[in-house]
């Protein structure tokens, strides 16, 4: 067995943790990581990432479980993780995407109050030795300018969802 070692996130696991939900925190309009709050479903950018692009698709509605979800709603939020990927194609040209949700604490979800999937964009050569033998991780851009490319289309999202 291979031990692959992430120390940067320690970061995230030493960090103080907010007393509100991150994700209904989220939707104000003040947020400069939301990207879009539709009518049952909202995109976020992670405060975290393991990448560039690195977004986070969640119900609107505080709620913890897939059986919580209607039938509605879950095809409301499927759908937005399907709209999360066209616009991540079509803004940043990944070469693949890891796609996931983590249910339950000891499944790793930080947030286990309000379901959440990961949408994680993935290039060839994006994986490097620099995480593990230098406590360090390489970010080519900074969140915000992320955030700023990939805003337009999410505010044109009428425009995004017929491609």
């Amino acid at each position: 067995m291979k031990t692959m070692w992430a120390p940067w996130r320690m970061e995230y696991i030493l960090s103080e943790k907010e007393d509100d939900c991150i994700f209904c925190h989220g939707i104000s309009k003040n947020n400069d990581l939301t990207l879009l709050k539709g009518e049952d479903t909202m995109v976020m950018m992670n405060k975290f990432p393991y990448i560039n692009g690195h977004l986070l698709v969640a119900p609107v509605r505080h709620i913890s479980g897939l059986d919580d979800l209607s039938k509605s709603e879950q095809g409301e939020l499927l759908a937005m993780v399907d709209r999360s990927i066209k616009i991540l194609k079509h803004v940043m040209k990944p070469d693949g995407f890891n796609v996931g949700l983590n249910l339950g604490k000891v499944a790793g979800a930080g947030v286990e109050e309000h379901l959440h999937f990961h949408v994680v964009p993935r290039w060839f050569g994006d994986t490097n030795a620099l995480t593990v033998f230098a406590d360090v991780r390489v970010i080519p851009e900074h969140i915000k300018a992320t955030h700023d490319n990939l805003k337009p289309y999410f505010n044109n999202f009428e425009l995004t969802n017929k491609n």
